[in-house]
């Protein structure tokens, strides 16, 4: 949690960082000694998350602003985040002296061993190194990490891609052992048409991004977390509420156990923890209000 305000030089962290996984807080851990080491201010140079939706299908995970409060929160770096557009045609030659040595002022940085830049990607971690000695800073190169599990094949790199998959299939206990935390819905809660409310089961409504990534449609074991720090066990339904006939973009709906309140125009972080149902239409309100009452059961 270093910001040392004073200090020119910088400890910088290359990255999407989408999803802020396994691998990229290796990155930042790695970033963060050598700006302890050398008191250098800690920064992540990274682009918007929506960057994501050109290299990846499926979506970006966080929207930016959910993704740089982590970066600054968590780990306590402060946030660079350029406009892709205007460093694109920037070579790997000139995006070093401008953007790391110019604007930066990097005394260390660190990326892993995928990371490419210049234009049309032309450069790798091998350059990166290259380029540091020619300009005196120094290079940290972390290497992929792996992730063994039975639901995945052996000695698979952890990735957002890999972490889209697992989330799409409805598997959050897999995507979230990736990401070393829950995967997260980080939201303003919205009105909606309050059937909950008409059958006994409350809920709060988050609104999905377009071009964001959406979990398997279904039913969640969740853990939701309020703005002054209280968590409440939670069921989530991710989908468009087919019973009802709902027509927006996909949402998050959630029902808090044991909490009582006006949560409209609140920022939650809803977690998902275990899948338990798919979605699926009722033939009736009363057969949807018996089913929720069973999946109650296992939160």
């Amino acid at each position: 949690m270093n910001d040392l305000k004073n200090s020119v030089k910088s400890s910088v962290a290359l990255g999407l960082f989408d999803g802020i996984h396994l691998g990229h807080r290796a990155v930042l851990e790695q970033a963060a000694q050598s700006a302890d080491a050398g008191q250098l201010r800690r920064i992540v140079f990274t682009f918007p998350a929506e960057t994501a939706i050109r290299k990846h299908t499926g979506g970006f995970l966080y929207p930016s602003e959910v993704r740089n409060r982590i970066l600054k929160q968590d780990f306590g770096f402060s946030v660079d985040c350029e406009n892709f557009s205007k460093i694109r045609d920037l070579s790997g030659e000139e995006f070093v002296k401008q953007i790391l040595c110019e604007k930066l002022q990097a005394g260390c940085v660190t990326c892993g061993e995928n990371f490419r830049f210049g234009k049309n990607a032309s450069c790798d971690s091998d350059d990166l190194l290259k380029f540091g000695r020619q300009a005196g800073f120094a290079v940290n190169i972390v290497e992929n990490l792996f992730f063994n599990h039975s639901n995945i094949l052996s000695n698979y790199i952890i990735s957002s891609t890999e972490i889209r998959r697992l989330l799409s299939s409805g598997d959050p206990e897999t995507a979230n052992q990736f990401l070393g935390d829950p995967y997260r819905i980080c939201g303003i809660v919205r009105h909606g048409a309050q059937l909950g409310r008409t059958i006994g089961f409350p809920t709060v409504n988050q609104v999905f991004r377009e071009n964001q990534l959406i979990p398997a449609f279904g039913v969640y074991r969740s853990w939701t977390i309020l703005p002054d720090g209280r968590g409440f066990p939670s069921l989530t339904n991710i989908g468009k509420k087919p019973t009802v006939n709902y027509q927006g973009l996909p949402l998050a709906e959630t029902y808090l156990r044991g909490f009582s309140g006006d949560l409209y125009g609140i920022e939650l972080q809803v977690k998902l923890l275990t899948f338990i149902r798919p979605e699926r239409k009722f033939d009736s309100i009363q057969a949807l209000t018996a089913q929720m009452q069973k999946d109650l059961e296992l939160i």
